[in-house]
């Protein structure tokens, strides 16, 4: 199980907030418990450990055998939590290299998360005499990025297989029911998964969304959910001292009332970089209203402790740190004795690498605390489905708390929509003529 460190913040606490901020989390625990808070028609993901859809679940493990079995490369189509917490999971529990290991699964690939020509021409680059599936995920199907992205892909595919066989090969995770791309899908015969519809996209990764990709990597999605399933129970729990999620939420929302107004996740697993970019979705844009929320930031030590140490080591004193933890791996390297001791390091000859990371990071956060940022420590098991689950599911959790605690929406995301309307309007769809006039004249 997760466990919650808080030593280090102590002294930044001018009085001791756990009794008084109690009474607060249990009425936001009770808002998710229920769905009866702001947002409560998303929160189906409160439950989903127990109660997703075994046919469905089903399905998603016997396309991604498919995809092994008929593809040498998967490619994602999809934006923000469309793909951000599958890729988090794979390059985590696979390796950030995953696409140039030697390996049983397929390659993967994440396109549609941007709008770089060059980008999206590399990939199709890399596919020339290479037999692959395309993943498709949208819940409209009209979302910018993913739909300019797969007209691209889908006409590869077709040129290439022709379009009986390029329908054999798509996989739409879309609205249950209705929308572009679910009609699109019928209309063609892609094989579909459900983005359910009490279930935002930052909350998805649980779902089709980021189960089907992940099975293709050869990740055990059964572990992974039983891992969400154990954290459920524990975060079900009505009780300060008894779950983490309520420590972590209620420590991070008394930081921030203290004026720590950014949160720098860190990690001494450069596996973590993805998982990290997922959480920084996931926070900032639950949290992010009413000039409200803590501006999430991530880092990877000890790289960074070369390039943004000095900062917070001695930058402006408005931030912490909540530090992720893995338990050892069962096999670690060695550091070897050289006769001549010539980098003068034989003093750790003999000893792990797990033993030298653990000593840098217990000296970087007592650093860190000495020069004023106060730091949470996150305690996990080791890098596996199973922890992956839990720390997916705690993540969320607590996030959904601590919308609740700044008395904001954890579940919507209006602020999202200014950057479509204008683009919708300069770029001449339908209906924006008015918005492209007025911008036009703002920008001439």
């Amino acid at each position: 199980m997760i466990q919650v460190n808080l030593p280090n913040i102590q002294q930044f606490m001018p009085l001791p907030y756990e009794a008084a901020l109690a009474p607060r989390l249990h009425i936001a625990h009770n808002h998710l418990q229920k769905g009866d808070g702001a947002g409560g028609e998303f929160t189906g993901w409160v439950r989903l450990p127990e109660n997703y859809d075994r046919a469905e679940f089903d399905r998603i493990k016997l396309a991604a055998r498919r995809i092994q079995q008929n593809s040498e490369a998967l490619v994602v189509i999809g934006i923000g939590g469309s793909y951000l917490g599958a890729r988090g999971v794979i390059e985590c529990l696979c390796s950030p290299n995953y696409n140039l290991k030697k390996k049983e699964t397929p390659n993967i690939y994440f396109v549609g998360n941007g709008l770089d020509s060059r980008a999206m021409e590399e990939v199709m680059e890399l596919l020339e005499g290479v037999d692959f599936s395309v993943n498709v995920i949208s819940k409209s199907g009209t979302t910018t990025e993913p739909a300019v992205a797969f007209r691209f892909f889908r006409k590869l595919l077709e040129d290439r297989y022709g379009r009986e066989e390029a329908a054999r090969r798509i996989y739409a995770t879309t609205d249950r029911q209705r929308g572009a791309l679910k009609n699109l899908a019928d209309e063609a015969g892609y094989e579909t998964f459900v983005v359910p519809d009490d279930i935002g996209g930052r909350y998805s990764v649980l779902t089709a969304v980021g189960l089907l990709p992940i099975a293709v990597a050869g990740v055990d999605i059964d572990e992974l959910m039983a891992g969400a399933a154990s954290m459920m129970e524990v975060c079900g729990k009505d009780d300060m001292g008894a779950n983490p999620a309520w420590q972590y939420a209620g420590a991070r929302y008394e930081l921030y009332r203290t004026g720590k107004k950014i949160e720098l996740l860190a990690s001494f697993a450069p596996c973590f970089r993805f998982m990290a970019e997922w959480w920084k979705q996931l926070y900032g844009e639950s949290e992010g209203k009413e000039n409200k929320g803590l501006f999430p930031a991530s880092v990877e030590f000890t790289a960074d402790l070369h390039s943004m140490g000095q900062y917070i080591q001695q930058g402006e004193r408005h931030l912490f740190e909540t530090v992720v933890r893995f338990a050892p791996d069962e096999h670690e390297l060695v550091v070897p004795r050289d006769e001549k001791d010539g980098d003068g390091l034989n003093f750790l000859a003999g000893r792990s690498m797990d033993f030298i990371r653990q000593q840098a990071m217990d000296g970087t956060l007592l650093a860190h605390v000495e020069g004023g940022v106060p730091n949470i420590m996150l305690c996990l098991g080791s890098n596996c489905a199973f922890t992956m689950g839990e720390m997916i599911y705690f993540f969320e959790y607590a996030c959904g708390l601590s919308g609740y605690l700044l008395d904001v929406n954890p579940f919507d995301q209006p602020g999202v929509e200014a950057y479509k309307k204008n683009m919708f309007a300069l770029l001449g769809k339908p209906g924006y003529e008015e918005l492209h006039r007025e911008l036009a004249e703002k920008l001439h």
